[in-house]
């Protein structure tokens, strides 16, 4: 009788171990199929990144004193604190820096430019500022401060309260939506579909205020160079 090498399967021997292989095989070939259907799954499309989302604090136009409802330009209330009041802010004798940041906003009526007020948040007396609330313009750019003690949600709503301008999703002073205008905002070029009075202000956004005849593609800034410090 001759002899086979120990590792060399006889006739027999492949023929009770081909069962096995199969199955061996099938199991394979399935999980070869399944890798492959799993890495192809998104092959149709790219992932959708998520844009961020717009923060919002409710905020209602308060009623309790007369919020502008004329054309530009919005000159500052004469006496400030009753709108500093109804922004629900307090006046203080100083600013507060353990909370600093800064928003850009732009209001755009008919392609021209709304001049944001120095002195929004400012309490005037005898020609010297006497006090000063947390949201506040120090000039003409357009940059809202919010100067702080505490981490707290502010909203464009209360700035423009202070400034004594009605705004809400539908006018922003006289400037009102109607069948042959638009008004639209976007933040940081993003356009937003709600109150715009209840948007929460956050470090570095550019907030623009559109308003145009209908029909007409709004030109808004995404961005803002906010200068060195700001």
């Amino acid at each position: 009788m001759s002899s086979l090498p120990r590792h060399a399967p006889t006739g027999s021997d492949r023929r009770r171990r081909l069962p096995g292989l199969r199955a061996v095989a099938v199991v394979a070939t399935l999980v070869v199929v399944l890798v492959v259907a799993t890495a192809t799954a998104g092959l149709g499309a790219a992932p959708s990144a998520k844009s961020p989302t717009i923060a919002t604090t409710p905020y209602a136009m308060p009623t309790k004193v007369a919020l502008a409802d004329t054309p530009p330009p919005w000159p500052l209330p004469e006496n400030a604190q009753p709108y500093i009041a109804a922004a629900g802010l307090s006046v203080l004798t100083a600013e507060q820096l353990q909370v600093h940041y800064h928003v850009h906003l732009d209001i755009i009526d008919n392609g021209s430019k709304v001049t944001v007020p120095a002195g929004i948040g400012f309490v005037i007396k005898n020609g010297r500022a006497t006090g000063i609330t947390v949201l506040h313009t120090h000039n003409t750019s357009g940059v809202l401060h919010i100067e702080s003690a505490a981490d707290k949600a502010y909203t464009l709503g209360q700035a423009f309260t202070e400034w004594g301008v009605a705004l809400s999703a539908t006018q922003v002073g006289g400037l009102q939506a109607d069948s042959g205008h638009v008004l639209a905002t976007y933040v940081n070029g993003k356009q937003f579909s709600g109150d715009p009075a209840t948007i929460r202000l956050k470090k570095h956004l550019e907030i623009a205020i559109w308003y145009g005849p209908t029909g007409t593609t709004p030109k808004v800034p995404k961005s803002y160079r906010f200068p060195a410090g700001l």
